[in-house]
Parts: C-alpha cells; sequence; structure tokens
C-alpha cells in the first residue's frame, strides 16, 4: 500500500500516516553555514501512524532538521484487542539512533542529547525490574469506554473536572485503567516514558503527558492523590513527575554499544506529549494567538497561564493539559485528519479489489477537486466517536449525513470536500468557545502540523473564522522537542517567546485571508451541529 502521506512509497500494511512527512533529508532552514562542529539534539517523535527519529541543530537563526530515521506505526490485534508493539518501537528507535550517531560522525558533530515525545493517554505496566509484562492497549481499543460508568460511580464527571480539568473522552487512562485486574507490586508508564527507560533505566512521569490521565491535578501540577485513593489505585502506581527541560538520565551501557552513542549522552525530558511540544514551537509573535495542530486528532486552542475549570468549561468539554514552563494548553481534542487517512485507506483498498489501482487518485488531485466542490454541502459532526475505529469511513460519514436527513455522493471528492469543510466547521466553532470560556482573546490562527501543507482546509478555516491563517511548520512537534533541548543546553532563549522567535525566522508561514463575507453559520453559531 502506498501511503499517500509522505513523498515516499511505504512497503508497511499498517494505517498510513495523517502527517505529511517529508522525505529524509534537510527540513530546516539555516541563515549561516553551520555543517560541522557543532552540538546536535536528537528528537524521537513517534505518532499513532508513523515515526522518525530527526537530528536537528539550533543556534542564532539556524533550526536545521534532518530525518535519519523513519518507520511506520500502527495497533497490532490480538484476540480481538488493539495493542501497541512496543519492542518493534523500540527496534527502531534504537535504529535511528545509531543513525543519528552516524549523521554526527559524518557532520564532525557531538549529540548533545535526546527527548522523546509520542501521542498520550497510553500506558504500559512494568514490574519491580523495569520489564514490561505485555502489550499496551491502544486508545482505540474498546476496554475504556467499557469503563466509564464505573469510574463515575466512584467520582463524578463534575468532581473530576474540578480536579484534572481533563476533556472526558472515554479512552483517558484513568478509564483504561479502570479495566486492570491487578496492579499490586506494577507501575504504570506512558509510552514516551516507557520509550525512556528502555534507555536509561530511569523511571520517571513527564509532566505534561501525566497531564492527560486524569490522574492529575491542573492546579497543583502534581498527581491527583485523592482520585488514586477514590478508584482505589495505589498512589505510587506511576512514577515521580519530571518537567521539561530536565534531564531524566544517560544512556544504559548496552544501549550506548548498540547504537554507538557516547554512554553520558543525557535524555532529556522535553513536551512528550507531541501537541505540547508542537505548540511551544508555534511561530506566535504576539500572546493574542489560538492554534490548531493538525494530524491524526485536531487539537484546537489558546495557550493561557490558568486552567479554566467551570462548569461551563465542562459542558463544552474543554481540556486543561499541561504545556512547557507550566503553561496550560486550553483545547478540544478535534476529529483531525484520521477521517482523510482512512477514507483514503478505503478507496485504495477498492481499487486494488477492483484490480486497477492505477485509477485510484492520490491525495492532492483529490483535495484539487474538493476544493472546486460547491460550498454549502452536508456537515458531518467530526468529534462523533463513530469515527474513532477503523473501517469504511466514506461510508460510515454517509450514513452520518443520511441520518440527518440530507445526502453525500459516492463520489470521493465529495466526500473529501465534507470532511474538509467539516472540520474547518468544527475550527471555527471550537476556537469561539475557547475565547468565551477562558476570556482569551485571539487575532490570528496558527496551524501546525500535516494540515498545515493543506490550502484548502486552511482557507476554509480563515473563511470560517473570519480570521487570519498562518500555516506551518509542518515539523513544529520535533521543532519544539529540539528546541527544548537546546534550551536545557544554554545554546537557546529561555523564554518561549524567544524560542518561537527562531521558527518564525526559520520557517516563514503560509498566510490564509478570509474571504470577504464567508464566516459560515458553524463559526457564528457554536452550537449548529450539536
Amino acid at each position: 500500500m502506498t501511503d499517500v502521506w509522505a513523498t515516499e512509497p511505504s512497503t508497511s500494511r499498517r494505517l498510513p500516516d495523517p502527517r505529511p512527512r517529508a522525505a529524509s533529508g534537510l527540513l530546516g532552514v539555516a541563515s549561516k553555514d553551520t555543517s560541522s562542529g557543532s552540538a546536535l539534539y536528537v528528537a524521537v517523535d513517534i505518532g499513532a501512524s508513523s515515526g522518525r527519529v530527526i537530528v536537528g541543530r539550533i543556534g542564532e537563526g539556524v533550526a536545521e532538521l534532518h530525518v535519519v530515521h523513519r518507520f511506520p506505526n500502527g495497533v497490532v490485534e490480538h484476540r480481538g484487542s488493539l495493542y501497541w508493539d512496543l519492542d518493534a518501537l523500540m527496534v527502531q528507535v534504537l535504529a535511528g539512533l545509531a543513525a543519528a550517531a552516524e549523521h554526527a560522525v559524518a557532520a564532525s558533530a557531538t549529540i548533545s542529547s535526546i527527548g522523546i515525545d509520542t501521542w498520550a493517554v497510553d500506558y504500559g505496566l512494568v514490574d519491580a525490574s523495569g520489564r514490561l509484562d505485555s502489550m499496551p492497549f491502544s486508545y482505540r481499543d474498546s476496554r475504556g469506554p467499557a469503563a466509564v460508568d464505573a469510574v463515575h460511580d466512584h467520582i463524578s464527571p463534575g468532581q473530576l473536572y474540578a480536579t484534572n480539568g481533563l476533556q472526558h473522552l472515554p479512552f483517558n487512562t484513568l478509564y483504561q485503567l479502570a479495566t486492570e485486574k491487578n496492579l499490586a507490586g506494577r507501575q504504570a508508564m506512558l509510552i514516551p516514558d516507557l520509550i525512556a527507560l528502555k534507555l536509561t533505566g530511569v523511571r520517571r512521569s513527564e509532566v505534561t503527558n501525566a497531564s492527560t490521565t486524569g490522574l492529575f491535578d491542573a492546579v497543583a501540577g502534581e498527581w491527583a492523590t485523592e482520585s488514586f485513593q477514590a478508584l482505589g489505585l495505589p498512589t505510587g502506581l506511576f512514577p515521580p513527575l519530571i518537567r521539561p527541560g530536565e534531564t531524566l538520565g544517560t544512556l544504559l551501557p548496552a544501549v550506548a554499544a548498540q547504537t554507538g552513542l557516547a554512554a553520558a549522552t543525557p535524555v532529556v525530558a522535553v513536551g512528550s506529549h507531541d501537541t505540547a511540544s508542537a505548540v511551544a514551537a508555534v511561530p506566535a509573535a504576539k500572546r493574542n494567538f489560538a492554534y490548531i495542530s493538525s494530524g491524526t486528532w485536531s487539537l484546537v486552542g489558546v495557550e493561557l497561564h490558568a486552567p479554566v475549570l467551570t462548569e461551563a468549561s465542562r459542558l463544552a468539554n474543554f481540556t486543561n493539559e499541561r504545556g512547557v514552563d507550566s503553561t496550560v494548553r486550553y483545547l478540544r481534542n478535534v476529529g483531525g485528519l484520521w477521517l482523510l487517512s482512512e477514507s483514503m485507506r478505503s478507496w485504495e483498498q477498492e481499487a486494488a479489489d477492483a484490480g486497477s489501482p492505477t485509477q485510484h487518485l492520490g491525495l492532492l488531485a483529490l483535495l484539487a477537486a474538493a476544493a472546486k466542490e460547491p460550498t454549502g454541502g452536508p456537515l458531518i459532526d467530526v468529534d462523533s466517536t463513530e469515527y474513532i475505529a477503523p473501517g469504511n469511513m466514506p461510508e460510515r460519514i454517509r450514513a452520518a449525513v443520511g441520518a440527518t436527513g440530507g445526502a453525500l455522493e459516492t463520489r470521493p471528492a465529495a466526500v473529501v470536500r465534507c470532511i474538509v469543510e467539516s472540520l474547518a466547521a468544527a475550527y471555527a466553532r471550537t476556537i469561539r468557545q475557547a475565547v468565551e470560556l477562558s476570556g482569551q482573546p485571539v487575532e490570528v490562527i496558527h496551524i501546525v502540523g500535516g494540515g498545515s501543507q493543506n490550502d484548502l482546509l486552511c482557507q476554509l478555516t480563515a473563511d470560517a473564522t473570519g480570521l487570519p491563517v498562518l500555516a506551518g511548520p509542518v515539523e513544529a512537534t520535533a521543532l519544539g522537542n529540539i528546541l527544548i533541548q537546546a534550551r536545557a543546553a544554554g545554546a537557546a532563549p529561555a523564554t518561549l517567546a524567544g524560542l518561537r522567535s527562531i521558527v518564525a525566522a526559520a520557517y516563514p508561514c503560509l498566510r490564509y485571508e478570509p474571504a470577504p463575507r464567508q464566516v459560515t453559520d458553524a463559526a457564528q453559531n457554536p452550537d449548529s451541529l450539536e
């Protein structure tokens, strides 16, 4: 199957990566010759559908990124459940670190540190020796939703939100943990923390990812001990917290020997929730901005200095997750490019089954065709849980439109237009709500990640919100990861504003102005799809 999201073919049979990836090589822009003799930073950046190991160089006016290794990722089905194959991921991580070591030698440079970011929520259980007792479950598995009522029998949704400030998602970590039969003598470690344990032997819980578990106190910035007790969970279930910029540990001798890196190479905590790293690299010049980290999911919100824990915020299902430097990522998880990637996968399979794979249109051609479709077509609720699982996405979308009395043609261009226009409408609705609930004004919207390359999505978002959209960089997550490492080494500015200025200088944004009088009903009425 061809990976329509990358610029090179993939032989993997796992799901395609919904975030466009550049081919291995130079991704950044340098203002001067930095080809040798300086420190390099390594970002291990793993998404739910693919991963990369990236070497970065940061300096005054410089932000270079080189992908030295890329690999597929995806859920593994076993006995009716969905898991992550951590052993396979570690093979790829170690191969990437070896490639980073070779890159450093070729550049006559040294690896200064390593940082790890992945998706949130999911965890594995380790015993006293640090051995993982089984493959970690995927958030797309059905076990979390099945435990929601049992958790709420012990702590009401209102009580939970008053403590954790977290958007209700049925796969949040605390619901997954409620299904565990025996936690005695074991510790839960989130995916990036598990990878760090494998590299260093040190157990810690990085705070930006810890804040997504539902067991984190949004005000105190610590584990919510009372929530653990109310749910009958051991208070030491997770390791102690560590914050972005702190050193976790150095490489184990066996890891150093296998990768060719120095044993003294530190692993530095970054925003290990990939969205936290992405938001840290949003090239905003002023505070009054909204961000959309557009990938498998769309993370849509504003940056605050304190959580919003009101009942109105809870009912609107907004989350208060930790960002870098104790900021609050006040946002909602909105449906994302997963809908598009799953649709593409279905059409590819249909074409292959029909014996005519060459007749299948690529992503760029489909987006161009969708741009010619008329506005005002049917919309779907991209936040609906019916779109979480893999499967025939076009059929589910058409069924959802039909359930509301509408009709959607089977033509791929019509389906793509429906997806993209629905995403833009959801973005507009969510940003409007974020402003109303937080009091944080917004003058411009920054879209980072794979969606920043989608011209149609960016323009429709500008039209739907009535605000200018600045698109880019695509590699915001890796940039944020590496910038935090560079700052920890004293090689980058101390403030988020300073880090963002580096990104802005190295990665000029593409600007989309809203079309006159094109603010949609969804932007004017945030309840129009509810």
